[in-house]
Formats: C-alpha cells, sequence, structure tokens
C-alpha cells in the first residue's frame, strides 16, 4: 500500500493506519455475522466493565483536566473533556440503552416482486469500519463504540490530545470485553499515538475506511471535509438560532433561552443567536436581556436591539462590558461561550431568511402561539432540526431515544440531524430468482 504522490503523512504512519483499519475490517466481518442477542450480551458487560472500572477511567480523565485547565483550555472545553465518575456511569447508562434498541441490520426496507417472478429485497447492513475523527470528548469514544457494535461497524478512533489518557483508559476497559467475549478487540481501535499525523492518514486512507465522521468545531470539520479522500458525513457546527414572533409568550421565552444558552455553553446544540419580532422587542427584550444578564451572557446586539435593552437601564448591562454592539461577523459566529447575539426583525420573513442565511444548518427554535408562523417556520426553515416552543438543547441522539449518537449531521445525504443506529447502516439490494434470465 502507498499514500498519494504528494504525501502528508510520513509513509510508515499511513501504514500503520491504513493496517490497522483492515484488521478493523476483518473483524468486522466477524462481527456482521453475530446475531442480536450477541451483540446486546456485549454492549451489557461493556456497560458493567465501565462502572467497575469507572475510578481507573476517572483518574486519567483528571490528569487530562489538570494539563488542559494548565494550558488555558476554555470553560466551554473543559465541560465537554469532564469524564468523572458520574459522567462515565451516565455512558454506561448509554450503552445499555443501546442494547436494548432494535438491530437495524438485516430489516428490510422495501420488497416486491417484478413481473417475471424475480422477487426483490432491500435490505439494511453495516457500512463497514467508521472513522471518527473529534475533539476533547471522551464521551465520544464509549457512544461511537457502542452505536458501532450494535449496528455491526468497526470504529477507527482519533480522539484528540487533550482527552488522550481518558481516551485510553476508556478504549483498555472497551478492548478487554470485547476479546472477552470471543470477538477481535481490533473492532475498536484508536491512532491516538501518531498523533495528527494519525488524523490525516485517516483522511487518506480511501479503501481502508469506509466512511469518516468529524465531530468538534467548525475548524476540524471544515478541514476534514475539504482534505478527506475518505467519504465524509459532515457534522455541524452549532450556529443556532432562537426567534420569539410577534405571537410568542414571554412567559415560555425566558426560560426556553435561558436554558438554549446557559445549561451547557461549549455544545452544539446551545442557542447562539436570539431574533425578537419589531412588535414586541420592546416589551420582551428588557426582560429577557434582564434574566441573561443575571446569567452572565454577553449580548452582541443589533442597532434596534441595543437602544431597547441600553435604555432599559438594566443591572450589569447598562453602562457595563456585557452588552456590545455586533459586527457582522457575529452572525455567522459559533460562541461556544457565555454570549449570544441579539437581532430584532420587522417580519417573520425577515427572520427566516436571516437565519437560512447564517445558520449553520443544525437547530433553530420558534416561540410562537401562531399556528400558521409555525408552520411557516417550519417549513421554510432549511436545518436538520427544527424545534417549536421547545429549548434547542433537545438536538441529541440520546434525547431522541437513540441511546447515544454518532454526531449529529448537517448534510442532506444518506443522514440528517442525530445519527443513531439506523444511520449507521447502508443498503443492499437481493434479487431472489428461480432460474429467471434477462432477454
Amino acid at each position: 500500500m502507498t499514500n498519494s504522490e504528494e504525501v502528508r503523512v510520513p509513509q510508515p504512519v499511513f501504514d500503520a493506519v491504513c493496517a490497522k483499519a483492515d484488521a478493523a475490517a476483518r473483524a468486522q466481518r466477524g462481527l456482521a455475522q453475530a446475531d442480536t442477542e450477541a451483540k446486546n450480551e456485549l454492549l451489557n458487560a461493556i456497560a458493567d466493565a465501565l462502572e467497575t472500572r469507572s475510578d481507573e477511567i476517572a483518574g486519567a480523565n483528571e490528569l487530562d483536566m489538570i494539563e488542559s485547565r494548565e494550558s488555558g483550555m476554555d470553560a466551554g472545553k473543559l465541560d465537554r473533556l469532564l469524564f468523572d465518575v458520574p459522567r462515565v456511569a451516565a455512558a454506561a447508562q448509554g450503552v445499555r440503552h443501546v442494547a436494548t434498541l432494535p438491530d437495524p441490520v438485516g430489516e428490510i426496507v422495501r420488497g416486491y416482486n417484478l413481473p417475471n417472478g424475480l422477487r426483490l429485497q432491500q435490505t439494511r447492513v453495516p457500512l463497514g469500519v467508521i472513522g471518527m475523527i473529534y475533539e476533547a470528548r471522551p464521551n465520544v469514544t464509549v457512544d461511537v463504540a457502542s452505536l458501532c457494535l450494535k449496528s455491526g461497524n468497526a470504529a477507527i478512533l482519533r480522539g484528540g490530545h487533550a482527552a488522550e489518557r481518558t481516551n485510553a483508559a476508556t478504549l483498555a476497559v472497551i478492548r478487554d470485553v470485547i476479546a472477552e467475549h470471543g470477538f477481535d478487540p481490533s473492532l475498536v481501535d484508536t491512532v491516538d499515538e501518531y498523533g495528527r499525523d494519525g488524523a490525516t492518514a485517516m483522511m487518506e486512507a480511501r479503501g481502508h475506511i469506509d466512511v469518516l465522521v468529524p465531530r468538534g468545531g467548525a475548524g476540524l470539520i471544515q478541514a476534514v471535509v475539504r482534505n478527506s479522500k475518505v467519504p465524509v458525513i459532515e457534522t455541524g457546527a452549532g450556529n443556532v438560532h432562537i426567534y420569539v414572533d410577534r405571537s410568542g409568550d414571554l412567559d415560555k421565552a425566558i426560560p426556553i433561552i435561558l436554558n438554549a444558552k446557559t445549561q451547557r455553553v461549549g455544545v452544539c446544540n446551545a442557542a447562539e443567536k436570539l431574533i425578537v419580532h419589531r412588535d414586541v422587542a420592546a416589551d420582551y427584550l428588557p426582560a429577557i436581556a434582564a434574566a441573561l444578564a443575571e446569567a452572565n451572557v454577553e449580548l452582541h446586539a443589533d442597532e434596534a436591539a441595543y437602544g431597547i435593552i441600553d435604555a432599559a437601564g438594566i443591572d450589569g448591562l447598562t453602562g457595563g462590558d456585557n452588552l456590545l454592539a455586533a459586527t457582522d461577523e457575529d452572525w455567522d459566529t459559533e460562541y461556544l461561550a457565555l454570549t449570544m447575539g441579539v437581532k430584532v426583525v420587522d417580519s417573520l420573513d425577515e427572520a427566516i431568511a436571516h437565519i437560512n442565511a447564517h445558520s449553520t444548518g443544525h437547530t433553530e427554535s420558534i416561540i410562537a402561539e401562531d399556528y400558521s408562523a409555525i408552520e411557516e417556520f417550519t417549513g421554510r426553515i432549511d436545518s436538520a432540526v427544527v424545534m417549536v416552543n421547545a429549548s434547542t438543547r433537545f438536538t441529541d441522539g440520546g434525547v431522541f431515544g437513540f441511546g447515544a449518537e454518532l454526531g449529529i449531521s448537517t448534510q442532506k445525504m444518506h443522514a440528517r440531524g442525530p445519527m443513531g443506529l439506523r444511520e449507521m447502516t447502508t443498503t443492499k439490494w437481493i434479487g431472489y430468482g428461480t432460474g429467471q434470465v434477462r432477454r
């Protein structure tokens, strides 16, 4: 095997990564023959082992956390990096949930008979070897492993330097259980030992890795999309919007906006922009801004929103540093921080146009009581998920009932929105004949 002529990684690294992927492919062929009961037993055993060895994983995570704090990692990323005993236990519960879900492998999507008697059947099958490149998100290691094993896939992981100790400890637990249950531990492997070269080699490994999924910030995702020779399922950065319509209920709006912005600031489904209809802006914005100020959220407001908020004399905003004039760059920025862009619009049409122009296609929410406004918003917004009178934080595979998620796809082919077991399969056609030939 050889790298491309324009070698972007050392040949030994490329060869080693391809060898891991090929070993994963061989192991995957064995897993593909396993029945659902065997896969569920494996997943439940992994969940038990994660809980039993949670102190070991949390101890490794504490070392990663210390190093990341000392290197100046921001609060949002530190929150994603944290994988303490309670979070390991929550991840284990996610694995158990995956075990209870229907197995998509072998599901018949459709079938029919041709006039000549040939019976056609479209059936779900695993994708094969799934490569995952992600940042400081050790829970993803567990999520991807459990989803891949249940859906009959193998996984090659690059989890990033910040979580390297945590990922190594977590993978050690998972691979031990895989081996104990008679499967090849190559089913779940990592290229972390090769650093960034390992990630680049994964992008070059067309023919060895079947599909690549990047999960992280916009920079990581776009780097993979631009440079990968392996097919990519694009997961999205989250420039997420909440629109308060002229018919919106303020009593609903404030808790929804606070939850969407502040519950966890470093996640892709956190709200980054607030858009308010001019007809209610003067009445609603002061109360919303005061609630956000109390939660230490910095507001980047357009001219109309700035004037309304500033005139309200809100503690922590008026005359302070937490109310700034928005710039053009603000509308395209995923802050992943206690920062929110605020805009006033003259109409529902303007809100929809602004969102479609600046959204990353992840999640948007409308707060409204007018059914026609809701129908127009949900019909015209071009994003993977649209919420109505609900927090954007609900866009999550676990919340959607998938047990876990591979990521949230913002593309329009194969999978869109949270990706669970079914999105980790493709299909093949089987034709059952009795001697038919084409004439």
